[in-house]
Parts: C-alpha cells; sequence; structure tokens
C-alpha cells in the first residue's frame, strides 16, 4: 500500500535487562529447606560465561524426583511439585540452594536414573532456557544411568556435584556456559 510501511517483528527477542526483576516474585514463592535436614544436600556453585567472568542475573531451577525416586506430589505447605526448586545467582554468578536429595528413578525403558535433578537456565540473552542435568559425585549408581554413561568420559564431569569434603552434603558444582570446561547441555 501506498505511504504504509511494513514492518515483521523478529520472532526471536531475548530476556530484557530486567530479567531478575520480572521473576522475583517466582523466586521467593520457590520452596526452601534447612541446609544439614536429614536428606538434604545443598548445591552451590557459580554461573560464568565463556571467560569465567560471573552471569549475575541467571536463574536456575531444579526439577527432581522425590526421596523415593517418584514425580509429580506436592510439596508439603505449598503449591510446588515436590522436587522442585529455584534460585537466582547474585552479582558474582553464585547460587546455592539446599534440596530434598532425590531417589534412583525410573528412565521410562526399564532401566534406571542415578539420583539427579534437572535444571534449566534461564538469563539474558538467551532466546531459549538451557537444560542439563546434575548428578552427585560418588553415587553407586551413576554407573548404570543411562545419560551419564551416553555423555563421553571427558564430559561427563560437567554434570557432577562434588563434595566440599568427602562424605559432605554441601556439593559444588558451577555452570560453565561456553568453551573448554562448557557444561554439558541437552537439546529438548
Amino acid at each position: 500500500m501506498k505511504g504504509t510501511e511494513v514492518w515483521i517483528a523478529d520472532g526471536s527477542q531475548t530476556v530484557g535487562p530486567y530479567f531478575r526483576i520480572g521473576l522475583q516474585y517466582l523466586v521467593e514463592r520457590a520452596p526452601t529447606l534447612v541446609p544439614g535436614a536429614e536428606g538434604t544436600v545443598t548445591i552451590r556453585g557459580r554461573v560464568l560465561d565463556r571467560d569465567g567472568a560471573a552471569v549475575p542475573d541467571a536463574l536456575l531451577e531444579f526439577w527432581g524426583a522425590n526421596a523415593e525416586g517418584k514425580y509429580g506430589s506436592v510439596a508439603s505447605g505449598t503449591d510446588f511439585p515436590a522436587g522442585f526448586y529455584r534460585v537466582p545467582t547474585d552479582g558474582l554468578g553464585a547460587f546455592e540452594v539446599t534440596v530434598q536429595r532425590p531417589g534412583v528413578s525410573a528412565a521410562g525403558d526399564g532401566r534406571s536414573q542415578a539420583p539427579h535433578f534437572l535444571v534449566l537456565v534461564f538469563m539474558r540473552g538467551l532466546l531459549r532456557h538451557l537444560l542439563t542435568r546434575v548428578y552427585f559425585a560418588g553415587d553407586e549408581s551413576n554407573a548404570s544411568d543411562p545419560v551419564l554413561q551416553g555423555t563421553p568420559d571427558e564430559r561427563r564431569g560437567t554434570l557432577l556435584a562434588q563434595p566440599v569434603v568427602p562424605g559432605s552434603t554441601l556439593m559444588e558444582w558451577n555452570l560453565v556456559l561456553q568453551g573448554a570446561d562448557e557444561t554439558v547441555f541437552f537439546a529438548w
């Protein structure tokens, strides 16, 4: 049409600079547990870019089975699923979350999955969230987990939270977005 300009929006827009502000209410509603409580584990770490610089405004969602390896129940006193936790990173890219340690769960093909959390990573600059997993180093069921066994040996360590001291329930796990130590991310 004469005098009419047609503008077609690009469907790929990154999350803007107010990402954390827009999701803070979701963080505040997420269930919290007391560190050191029976059956819990605390996972701490940092989200880092390819240069090792902190990502100060990421949001991580942890999704896992309950201690019996079952999905779908609701956490007591909340409207959130059991095994669901949400945590933001701070100004140094650090996060810490205390979670109920999940049990061994069914893989759907008759095999079992080692205790793990599915982790979704949200942050500005991403067109879609990233998807990874975190397992617990030293768990003997890791040896038969189909996802871990399908991950190349040299990359498997990026999916393992390590105890800060042997036998500790305080675990260290960093997410590296790109580069030589990049965390394994999965297509969905």
